[in-house]
C-alpha cells in the first residue's frame, strides 16, 4: 500500500467559505501556481465538481488529467485519479475542521504515484511540496477576501 504525505494549516475564515474557494475550480489558475487550466467536466445534483481536467505544470511534472471528486458533507472533499499522462494513481483528500473563533484548520492528504521510477524519497518530498504550496496558496485566497 502506498503511503501518503499530509500537512495542516489554520486558515482565518470559516469552513464554508474555504470549501468555496476549493470548490471553485475555475479560479484554480489564479491561486495555484501549478495549475494552469481547469474544466469541470462533469457536476453532481447540488452542481459540485464530479469530474474536472486540471492541466499541470509543477516543474519536473507536466500533466493533463482527469480526476473524480466525492464530496462528503461540507467539510471534506477527495479525489482519485481517472486518467493522466504521468501519473500512475494519486489520491487526495481536503479535510475541514472548525477551530476557535472562526477559523479553520485545513488538513490536505496526497498519495501520488509516477509513471516513471522515482525513489520513495523523492516521491514524498515532491508530494509535500505539492501540499504546502497548495496549502499557502488557499490560505492567501481565502483570507485575501478574493472569494
Amino acid at each position: 500500500m502506498a503511503e501518503h504525505t499530509s500537512s495542516s494549516i489554520t486558515i482565518e475564515a470559516a469552513p464554508a467559505d474555504v470549501m468555496g474557494v476549493i470548490a471553485d475550480f475555475a479560479r484554480y489558475p489564479d491561486w495555484t501556481g501549478e495549475v494552469k487550466e481547469a474544466e469541470v467536466l462533469k457536476t453532481d445534483e447540488r452542481g459540485r465538481a464530479e469530474q474536472v481536467r486540471l492541466v499541470m505544470d509543477a516543474g519536473a511534472i507536466k500533466d493533463d488529467q482527469t480526476l473524480a471528486y466525492t464530496w462528503t458533507g461540507e467539510h471534506e472533499v477527495s479525489w482519485t485519479l481517472v486518467k493522466s499522462q504521468m501519473l500512475r494513481s494519486l489520491d487526495g483528500s481536503y479535510l475541514l475542521k472548525p477551530v476557535g473563533s472562526g477559523a479553520t484548520e485545513v488538513t490536505y492528504q496526497l498519495t501520488v504515484d509516477v509513471k516513471i521510477p522515482m525513489l520513495g524519497m523523492i516521491k514524498r518530498k515532491a508530494e509535500k511540496v505539492i501540499i504546502d504550496r497548495a496549502l499557502a496558496g488557499l490560505k492567501k485566497r481565502v483570507e485575501s477576501g478574493e472569494v
